[in-house]
């Protein structure tokens, strides 16, 4: 099989990811196990089949870190942008709107437009840069990207999950009786 360009695999890679993501986090939706492990499989598969090396020759670890980095700032940003609470049913629900749906679809835009941009408007100056900085090809910027949507995956289901221990946290602390106020009754 050969090796898909870089605009097809980022269209391909952020498409996915974008959707899953979108219809599992728009909206009013119950925060389950499933619902996290899901957008993580999916990049996880992604990464199965896109990243066919890991460069490690001049600056491409460190350019890779840069989109892991990135990852997790968006991440952090879209996690603060999906708000939680406790349903009155105990369970506890996310609300996805426009701005949650906005900070990933500018970046699942911004990767298919990089890619299709290094292949048709700035492929010398990429080469330039990539010269000039030590990097030793497609196969850095590819996995850049990947990881980037890893990380901001990971970082996003970490941030459910500090919600929703927060809300069961808060929950047990309000279902528990200070044992000052149950010894009282019994003196009585």
């Amino acid at each position: 099989m050969s090796q898909l360009s870089q605009f097809v695999t980022a269209l391909i890679a952020s498409g996915t990811i974008l959707i899953i993501i979108l219809a599992t986090d728009i909206g009013r939706r119950q925060i389950t196990t499933m619902r996290m492990v899901r957008s993580v499989l999916a990049v996880a598969v992604i990464i199965a089949i896109f990243v066919h090396s890991f460069p490690t020759v001049g600056n491409d670890v460190s350019f890779q870190c840069v989109g892991i980095g990135i990852g997790v700032i968006a991440g952090l940003i879209a996690g603060a942008l999906l708000p939680a609470y406790r349903h009155e049913s105990g369970q506890i629900y996310t609300i996805g709107g426009i701005g949650y749906a906005l900070v990933w679809v500018v970046l699942s835009s911004g990767r298919v437009l990089f890619a299709y941009g290094a292949e048709h408007w700035f492929t010398a100056d990429l080469v330039r840069f990539s010269i000039d900085y030590k990097i030793s090809g497609p196969d850095t910027y590819a996995n850049a990207f990947v990881f980037m949507s890893l990380a901001m995956v990971l970082t996003r289901t970490a941030v459910l999950l500090t919600k929703m221990r927060k809300l069961r946290v808060t929950e047990a602390a309000q279902n528990v009786v200070p044992e000052s106020q149950s010894n009282s009754g019994a003196a009585l």
